[in-house]
């Protein structure tokens, strides 16, 4: 049996499904359709058609590493299109479910910037007339891992008659790398930025704009969404004006509205990061002159060791407020403004116990019985921690960006709370507790798919919790489908679910809670998470003990958001006890 924490983090740190098994050539039907640059041969399977690794950019490599996409070469004959994408470069961790020795080993190519669609089953001429919603999904991985191929969204393009993009962008230092030598001799204004993976989503709407209505989609009608890393990049599609009138509904899962001021990423401020471009590349180049042309010789492995990967982890400067594909004031800064961003629908949400997916890893907060099955030391201490971070998580991520946008005229913002927790559990280990709505947890309920788990899945997706699960995903399936059709959740695609408000209006506040119906179903709460109630709470909260317990879940709070800092009210100062909380 394969460690229990391995299986966790690859099934739960922001990513899921498993891929559409492949069809083989022998026993499915070949689907052609013809874009811009030739022919595709993707597979017909369970009504539904699938083409996948489609080029939607050049390959990023040699003298296009570090710059702006550009359109894809044309190819003749027919290309196949029924195989995965290759990989963009990422490093390899417990999120991909290898064994530990492989555990900060390089995969993957530069040239990856590939897409999947998935459609409902028509023929050419019905998809001709078809001009059916889009919906192109921004995978999460803190914008360092992932890939299309984690992602199947067959079940949600057949159910509800929409097409699903998902798309590939460049990753880690590939995707986000701020150095002044990469802006030397560009083409195009864009080459400028040092947002490339943002660069990359951006080139993959370009493509369905121009595209998509050979696979039966309307280009006037496309929604973006993401989850986690993915959602953040829905924001900052959001905040770009390189992005303006490319979509037209956005939904955000997880996400953030955080981006890196430009001299962090670069390196120049008084707080230089070991991992900004300037120190990476004074590594890359030792001794040597450092030039955009030199960046782009340096081989791909060097550039990933010349990072902190031992154990398949690491946090570069990523989602660049760079002045060119974002603003220089940063993402949260613009939103205040229907000017100044994209004033589209929205719909953004988090989950009730986002970080326990990350707690129920820490060996700080949680044990091991028998080395393998995971429990909270102290449940009450455990919750409490989980709670208030995951509280501030949507107050930053939710409630914060969803006043300033209706602020600024946009009445169509929409959020929600996921509360389902009712996993089941493997012998000493109750899934529901330890990890409840955590992290990602959304995702399949999104897609119509519990895949979630590998070989576990059978323990947290039971029979016991079948018809209420599968009812939670029905209704978020249609939700999500009549937000990317109509611009408005409503009661749904056929009407019969109960009406999810917009977030703001003279009536109040309105938060959709999405939960099974034997824990109160699906309905509108009037509820809004702010900082000043989330710490009025904790120093409240009876089931801390003493003042110390308050603290230290303060202190872990705290090392999550910056905006806290002080709010204690000098209550923690010189109080001992910090956990070692991300």
């Amino acid at each position: 049996m394969k460690r229990f924490a391995v299986l966790f983090a690859l099934a739960l740190a922001a990513c899921v499904g498993a891929a559409e098994p492949h069809a083989s050539t022998g026993d499915a039907t070949q689907i052609v359709r013809i874009v811009s640059t030739g022919s595709l041969s993707g597979r017909a399977t369970a009504g539904v058609h699938i083409w996948r690794a489609v080029p939607f950019a050049a390959a990023p490599v040699g003298a296009l590493r570090w710059r702006a996409p550009r359109p894809p070469e044309p190819w003749s004959g027919v290309r196949d299109a029924a195989e995965p994408s290759p990989w963009c470069p990422q490093v390899l961790s417990a999120l991909d479910g290898v064994s530990q020795s492989r555990w900060g080993e390089l995969a993957g190519q530069e040239d990856c910037l590939f897409l999947d669609v998935y459609a409902p089953a028509m023929t050419d001429a019905a998809a001709a007339q078809a001009r059916l919603p889009v919906m192109m999904w921004i995978h999460g991985g803190s914008n360092v891992w992932g890939r299309a191929e984690q992602y199947n969204a067959s079940e949600l393009a057949r159910r509800h008659n929409v097409i699903v993009v998902v798309a590939q962008y460049r990753l880690g230092p590939l995707g986000w790398f701020a150095h002044p030598a990469l802006r030397e001799g560009g083409e195009l204004s864009e080459d400028a930025s040092p947002n490339f993976g943002t660069l990359d989503n951006i080139r993959a709407l370009e493509w369905i704009g121009d595209e998509i209505s050979a696979f039966g989609g309307d280009p006037n009608l496309i929604t973006i969404f993401g989850e986690s890393a993915g959602g953040q990049n829905v924001a900052a599609l959001l905040a770009s004006p390189r992005a303006r009138r490319l979509f037209h509904r956005a939904i955000v899962q997880s996400g953030s509205f955080n981006s890196t001021p430009l001299a962090e990423a670069e390196g120049l401020d008084s707080n230089a990061r070991s991992d900004s471009a300037t120190a990476v590349a004074a590594r890359l180049l030792a001794g040597g002159s450092v030039t955009g042309q030199a960046l782009r010789d340096v081989p791909l492995e060097a550039i990933f060791a010349a990072y902190d990967t031992s154990r398949g982890a690491f946090d570069p400067p990523r989602v660049i407020a760079d002045g060119i594909v974002l603003p220089a004031a940063g993402i949260e800064a613009v939103l205040g403004s229907a000017d100044t961003y994209n004033n589209v629908p929205v719909m953004l949400g988090a989950n009730r116990d986002e970080t326990k997916l990350f707690n129920a890893l820490n060996p700080e907060l949680t044990r091991r019985v028998l080395w393998l099955f995971p429990q909270a030391r102290d449940p009450n201490l455990y919750n409490a921690i989980s709670d208030y971070q995951s509280r501030m998580w949507r107050a930053s991520a939710v409630d914060a960006p969803a006043e300033l946008m209706t602020g600024a005229g946009n009445p169509a913002i929409y959020t929600y709370r996921f509360d389902w927790d009712d996993q089941g559990g493997i012998l000493f280990t109750d899934l529901g507790t330890l990890l409840g709505a955590a992290h990602s947890m959304e995702i399949p309920f999104v897609f119509g798919h519990f895949s979630l788990l590998g070989s576990y899945d059978r323990f947290a997706f039971t029979r016991a919790n079948r018809d209420e699960r599968v009812a939670l995903s029905d209704a978020m399936m249609s939700y999500w489908a009549n937000f990317a059709r109509t611009g408005a959740p409503g009661r749904g695609v056929d009407g019969s679910l109960p009406e999810w408000n917009a977030a703001r209006s003279p009536a109040g506040a309105a938060i959709m809670i999405l939960d099974a119906a034997s824990d109160g179903g699906v309905r509108i709460a009037d509820d809004v998470e702010t900082p000043e109630r989330i710490v009025g709470d904790l120093f409240s909260d009876s089931r801390l003990d003493t003042d110390a317990e308050r603290c230290l879940v303060f202190r872990a709070t705290e090392r999550w958001n910056a905006e806290l800092v002080g709010m204690d009210g000098a209550r923690c100062a010189g109080a001992e006890g910090v956990l070692a909380t991300q």
